[in-house]
């Protein structure tokens, strides 16, 4: 394994103005991420996640802190083309809907054409070859490259928007609930294709998600986020094993089970809350 990250975040801080004052949306978030390694953020809504994310994928800058992608900081602004496609190759983002990150009016494999077109691959039958490469790698045919998004299922289109990302062999892939929208059995397609993915090309996964079950099946580790902040941080067989955290016991609580508690999970939930109120 390779001494340098294939991604780093170090004391990552971003606040939003709010009425008079400004909400603390991130703060002091700090992890590092290796080749072929997967990482989960874990957490609730309002936790910090998708401001995480997009912080991670350049759409926010932060406050504080940096972002290193191989040794490399993050650059905080792009100008030109260059900058922006050396931007897309170091970090790719597949989200929660793909048949809304899909444009609708054209097909699959126009579309995986066109990245690579895009990214500097300027020869067609070498395009061509790359696209049945891509589609291969997610389990996709020929049908589907064909076919516009809205011809295909879900797990189909997530599958092409994942080949999308790889087309321009990034060194991070961030998954931003991105099996949350499926079924339980096309979610396991998935999440098989991703784990396979990784060991094949050494691709470093930041899957974020509010479901510890896919966390446990994906990551090697997990990064639990509580109102901004990271309440626990650990491989995840230990987490999920031994939870330091009062919030981290809370979310696997929360989790359906015999004996579930509903009523007794939210008196927790509140205690929780008031208890970090009275101490920020």
């Amino acid at each position: 394994m390779s001494t340098t990250p294939l991604l780093q975040a170090a004391g990552l801080r971003k606040t939003y103005p709010t009425g008079g004052s400004r909400l603390v949306a991130v703060e002091d978030l700090s992890f590092s991420l290796y080749a072929g390694g997967a990482l989960g953020l874990v957490g609730e809504s309002g936790s910090g996640k998708t401001t995480t994310v997009r912080m991670l994928v350049g759409l926010e800058r932060p406050d504080q802190g940096e972002i290193l992608v191989q040794g490399a900081p993050l650059a905080a602004r792009t100008r030109g083309r260059a900058a922006r496609l050396a931007r897309a190759k170091a970090v790719q983002i597949v989200f929660q809907d793909p048949y809304l990150s899909l444009d609708g009016r054209i097909s699959i494999g126009a579309t995986l054409d066109g990245v690579l077109r895009l990214h500097g691959c300027a020869d067609r039958p070498a395009r061509a070859a790359r696209v049945r490469e891509l589609l291969a790698q997610v389990g996709l045919g020929a049908r589907e490259a064909a076919a516009l998004p809205r011809g295909l299922s879900g797990g189909q289109r997530q599958r092409a928007a994942i080949a999308r990302a790889l087309a321009v062999e990034p060194a991070v892939l961030v998954l931003d609930e991105a099996v949350s929208a499926l079924d339980v059995s096309v979610q396991a397609q998935v999440l098989n294709l991703l784990s396979d993915i990784r060991r094949d090309t050494g691709i470093g996964l930041v899957f974020v998600s509010h479901d510890l079950a896919v966390v446990r099946y994906v990551c090697d580790e997990a990064l639990v986020m509580y109102r901004g902040r990271t309440v626990e941080h650990q491989p995840v067989a230990e987490l999920l094993a031994a939870p330091q955290h009062p919030y981290t016991r809370l979310l696997l609580a929360s989790v359906p089970h015999p004996g579930w508690d509903p009523e007794g999970i939210g008196r927790r939930r509140r205690e929780l809350a008031s208890s970090q109120e009275a101490a920020s």
